[in-house]
């Protein structure tokens, strides 16, 4: 993730820069992510791959009309709370920053996209998926990620055409990211020949799957979704195994994240 978000700073840095005043050579980008919260770990990493990017700018030299710039970071933790989300955009426009790595996921940068917009401020989105992001039609917002139409999709037709699976169960958190890719991830199953079996729903801070992993056992699955992060991914395959469901576990990129196996408790170690 730090590697990424080196490369998206450092590649955004003509665009950002060209915001900046002729007359003032400070170039402030804001950073937004969870830096608390259940997905801190993911917040953490991308601000940190930020601030490398920002440490190779200085160290470059970057000039902008003749002058040498110098790019300092605002970061901010948006807890992964859309409420959060715009109020910490907002601090950020009032700090005149020239403009904005993040927010990391859809259900925050969706909204904040709009106070971006608004001042005119270029957002790069590392991280959200959810289409509306970038169809909102604001020309300051862009993505360097596929987003759920073709990630969910791709993984809906994975899921019947390589993974053979016949059954298929879907879980996703309600959150515009997870329920997001939940969606592209079904349709594309059912485009394949596929069938959803059962269709199930939790939040993301939920700790209990009981209730709803058990009557996804009821239906037999070969292969059961989760859109949704991490943090919740993580005890989902645990309490899966307890319950002694063997199906193959799936999810989008937000459960992709070398901390998984140890929020699944050696859950994974059978490869289930």
């Amino acid at each position: 993730m730090q590697v990424k978000l080196n490369a998206v700073v450092a590649a955004a840095a003509l665009l950002i820069a060209g915001a900046a005043s002729a007359q003032d050579m400070v170039v402030k980008i804001g950073h937004v992510g969870p830096t608390s919260g259940g997905i801190a770990h993911l917040g953490k990493d991308n601000e940190m791959g930020a601030r490398m990017a920002i440490d190779e700018l200085n160290a470059k030299g970057v000039t902008i009309g003749g002058k040498k710039a110098k790019f300092e970071l605002l970061a901010e933790d948006d807890a992964a709370d859309p409420k959060q989300g715009t109020a910490v955009a907002q601090k950020l426009v009032d700090s005149k920053v020239n403009g904005v790595i993040g927010h990391l996921n859809s259900g925050t940068t969706i909204p904040a996209s709009k106070i971006y917009s608004d001042a005119g401020i270029p957002q790069i989105s590392p991280s959200a998926t959810n289409p509306k992001y970038t169809r909102n039609g604001y020309k300051t917002a862009f993505r360097v990620v596929a987003d759920d139409v073709h990630l969910g999709g791709t993984l809906g037709r994975y899921a019947v055409n390589t993974l053979k699976g016949k059954s298929i169960a879907v879980i996703d958190d309600r959150t515009a990211y997870g329920q997001g890719v939940a969606e592209e991830f079904s349709k594309a199953v059912k485009a394949a020949g596929g069938k959803i079996a059962e269709q199930q729903f939790t939040n993301d801070k939920a700790t209990d799957f009981t209730a709803i992993l058990t009557a996804i056992k009821a239906k037999n699955p070969d292969v059961v979704f989760y859109g949704g992060m991490d943090a919740v991914a993580g005890p989902m395959i645990r309490q899966m195994k307890q319950l002694g469901i063997n199906a193959k576990f799936m999810g989008g990129d937000g459960i992709c994240s070398g901390e998984l196996p140890k929020l699944a408790a050696g859950a994974m170690a059978d490869g289930g």
